[in-house]
């Protein structure tokens, strides 16, 4: 964070000493306008700013990080902890309301602090405490409140929360801020289309994509820019349920220059295929895309002429029914809603957590809405990729148009169905 914001933390400190007199002459300490310094231990406490090449080298003893949620990478907290560890019993101290990023630095202390709690995860050296509410609350409720304001009456107003929360009530972009910074919910975009709780309610540990071996789906592809991550998407239906599998692909390169420090994480987790050079490896997305028609029964492949053309005419002289898709309004509105109401209701399934580059990009979808109530997808932020969800809703749109009116066969249980290009 910026220097005025570590100030916040130093300014009380100073406010709380220069009052102290007792405490202050006990232990030799001097208040000064930038500084509080201990002579007798040559030590120092001060404000610094977010600059990590600044923080090399320090020799650290206590650091208090203020809102962490808002650093955009993870450098300045590893510096730190860096310089603690060259001194017996040190200390780092971060606090945070909730953000919008959950493939930062904070999320994933977060994470950690749950599977502590949880029991899965063993450390006697770090402590952590959440205050958040139960992903079933209804937040406009009081009783929602106290959960995630320890200190509600106190120092947090009631009166001050409730006007708060009417406005929220009233105003999607004040939900988002009422959320994060009063209830401490993580949401992934300030103006998220999504809510991501009811995206979580439909994880399933459990699915397989190998579970549905030689069933019919859909397939779609989102290219996006040849130097940055592609989206392969597959869509099954059973039972009424709508159950989607992911794959990322990204350049080695683009994997070296990104300021996201997931890529590299999910890359060793398998989530994420770096492929060598500075550009997408578009053969291997091919390959790939064969190989699973191999091995399920692929209807369709919905794909956008401005970006895959190329590949789409390779796919079809290996006898692929690639479908053209063009990203409009008009293709997305539709599927766009629908996925929504598929979380909503309950009735698509995913093996997906919140930590997951699916999740992550379901999460950064923004709505642009034009005057007719039509909706496309958005990213509010270069970096906040949203390539998985194009690619899902492709899929959904495909699946919407095969079963066209009410009384329409499935297309789903029939092996000779073709659709027409659009």
């Amino acid at each position: 964070r910026t220097r005025d914001q570590a100030k916040v933390a130093f300014s009380a400190a100073q406010a709380m000493l220069r009052r102290a007199t007792a405490l202050r002459t006990a232990l030799g300490i001097d208040v000064e306008a930038h500084r509080i310094i201990q002579m007798r231990s040559n030590s120092y406490f001060e404000a610094l700013s977010a600059d990590a090449d600044s923080l090399d080298g320090k020799n650290v003893h206590f650091a208090l990080i203020d809102e962490l949620h808002a650093h955009r990478d993870r450098s300045v907290y590893d510096a730190i902890e860096t310089g603690a560890g060259k001194r017996n019993q040190s200390m780092v101290w971060a606090i945070t309301t909730a953000g919008a990023d959950k493939t930062g630095i904070c999320y994933e202390h977060r994470a950690y602090t749950v599977n502590i709690l949880k029991g899965t995860a063993q450390d006697d050296t770090y402590f952590g405490i959440i205050y958040t509410i139960d992903k079933d609350d209804d937040w406009t409720e009081e009783a929602t409140w106290r959960k995630a304001n320890p200190n509600y009456g106190i120092s947090v107003e009631p009166e001050h929360i409730a006007a708060l929360c009417r406005k929220a009530m009233s105003s999607p972009a004040s939900q988002a801020n009422f959320l994060t910074k009063h209830l401490n919910v993580w949401i992934q975009t300030n103006e998220a289309l999504y809510d991501m709780r009811a995206w979580d309610r439909c994880f399933d540990d459990e699915i397989d994509i190998e579970d549905f071996a030689g069933e019919p789906c859909r397939i779609a592809v989102d290219l996006a820019s040849k130097m940055d991550i592609a989206a392969v998407i597959a869509l099954f239906e059973r039972d009424g349920k709508i159950y989607p599998f992911a794959r990322f692909y990204v350049p080695e390169q683009a994997i070296i220059e990104s300021r996201n420090d997931s890529y590299r994480g999910w890359e060793a987790e398998q989530k994420l295929v770096a492929t060598t050079g500075d550009v997408i490896d578009i053969d291997r997305i091919e390959q790939d895309i064969l190989e699973m028609s191999s091995r399920f029964h692929v209807l369709e492949i919905a794909y956008d002429p401005w970006q895959a053309q190329q590949m789409a005419n390779h796919l079809v002289a290996q006898g692929a029914n690639a479908v053209e898709y063009r990203q409009t309004v008009q293709n997305f509105s539709e599927p766009t809603k629908e996925l929504d109401a598929l979380m909503r209701s309950g009735k698509i399934a995913h093996p997906y957590g919140p930590r997951d580059p699916l999740s992550w990009m379901i999460g950064n979808v923004v709505g642009h809405y034009d005057a007719k109530e039509n909706v496309y997808p958005r990213k509010e932020r270069p970096e906040n990729k949203i390539d998985g969800a194009i690619a899902l809703i492709m899929c959904l749109g495909l699946h919407l148009r095969a079963f066209g009116g009410a009384q329409a066969p499935s297309p789903w249980e029939d092996p000779n169905f073709k659709i027409a290009v659009v």
